[in-house]
């Protein structure tokens, strides 16, 4: 299948053209800035799908709303009608089209010339009201208050916000390129009332919430507390926040606690998952000797040979248990048996550490019991 992309040097192309290059059955060309309205019936020849991703929204001067918008989508309409085929062209509006002035009426005038050539020839036209887009490569200081928020945090600049309550309804880019390949791929349109097709899911939120949160992740290189980055919004808005690091913030350093058995560090915090850490063992070094009532463990030995011996504050019960870092097994604490581990290997040992809760030196739930 040959592809043809106007705007494919914005962010959503960006991210389309990516996802494209990694599948085998497409040929991607381009039309950017640098091309001409006369150029684009040479370069529809062959092509079997179109993404009018191409646009103005904040020009120099506010003439070039029409010639950026409107007068673009009519050349490529009339381009395609004229080379005597039905190409799809799935293509991106805003929610601002609705609006009086010169953006949103350029915009319309757009939608009208796609939709005319939907009736004209029979070429399916997919058009995406799309409200504010987010994700990687997204120019801050430009259109997304959250790719600004994003750029602002990491930098360390401060945020302005005018209206902290103001409401704000986001789509997230990764969302809208698998979308679009659905589409490509035969998948059925899905139009709301109006006749645009829609991309879910779409997240509603708040300037002042969107800013909070996003300052929240700079916290957890500091506290290393990580937010609930798995689903949904925060997941996105996480994952869009990282893309903004430069190079040098790619590595952060944690405290390294060290004594005459090894060193023990902590990685990452949950909110209420739990907390990642590691630590060391010179050989014939044992550590722990305590039990919990509630928390728990899981052991996971990387480098090294490790006995790990329990015994039962009920009843005196005791077993031991030999890994090594070949074997990829946890070992897992219970409530109510005291525990340790010792270096029975001659190398240093190595071992991976999860716990159930961040732990509380106010309420360490550790109480010390030797084997």
């Amino acid at each position: 299948m040959k592809i043809l992309i106007t705007g494919a040097d914005g962010f959503i192309a960006k991210n389309l053209s990516l996802q494209l290059s990694e599948r085998n059955d497409v040929e991607v060309h381009g039309f950017t800035r640098i091309n001409k309205l006369d150029e684009l019936t040479a370069m529809l020849d062959g092509v079997d799908f179109v993404f009018h991703l191409a646009g103005v929204n904040r020009p120099q001067d506010p003439s070039e709303f029409a010639s950026g918008n409107a007068d673009l989508t009519a050349a490529l309409c009339q381009a395609i009608a004229d080379c005597g085929r039905q190409i799809p062209v799935i293509a991106t509006s805003s929610i601002q089209a609705v609006a009086n002035n010169p953006y949103g009426e350029s915009k319309r005038k757009a939608e009208e010339h796609l939709f005319a050539l939907q009736t004209k020839t029979g070429s399916p036209v997919y058009v995406f009201r799309l409200p504010n887009v987010f994700g990687k490569w997204c120019k801050p200081n430009y259109n997304s208050a959250v790719a600004t928020f994003c750029y602002n945090t990491v930098m360390g600049l401060p945020l302005q916000i005018n209206d902290s309550s103001a409401p704000v309804t986001l789509v997230y880019v990764d969302d809208v390129v698998e979308r679009f390949l659905q589409l490509m791929d035969g998948a059925l349109s899905q139009r709301n009332a109006e006749g645009f097709e829609c991309v879910a899911p779409q997240y509603k939120t708040t300037v002042g919430e969107l800013a909070a949160q996003i300052q929240a992740f700079r916290h957890c290189r500091d506290n290393l507390v990580s937010e609930r980055v798995g689903v949904g919004l925060t997941r996105a808005l996480y994952s869009t926040y990282v893309s903004y690091l430069p190079v040098e913030q790619f590595a952060y350093p944690l405290k390294r606690y060290g004594d005459a058995r090894g060193v023990f560090v902590e990685m990452l915090k949950t909110p209420d998952c739990g907390q990642f850490s590691y630590f060391t063992a010179h050989p014939g070094v044992t550590r722990g000797g305590h039990y919990h009532h509630t928390k728990t463990e899981k052991f996971l030995v990387i480098k090294g040979e490790a006995r790990f011996q329990f015994r039962s504050m009920l009843t005196a019960e005791s077993f031991d248990i030999v890994t090594t870092g070949d074997q990829a097994e946890v070992v897992e604490t219970v409530p109510g048996w005291t525990h340790d581990i010792t270096n029975i290997g001659n190398d240093e040992l190595v071992v991976m550490l999860w716990a159930n809760e961040i732990f509380d030196r106010e309420k360490p739930d550790t109480y010390a019991c030797p084997l």
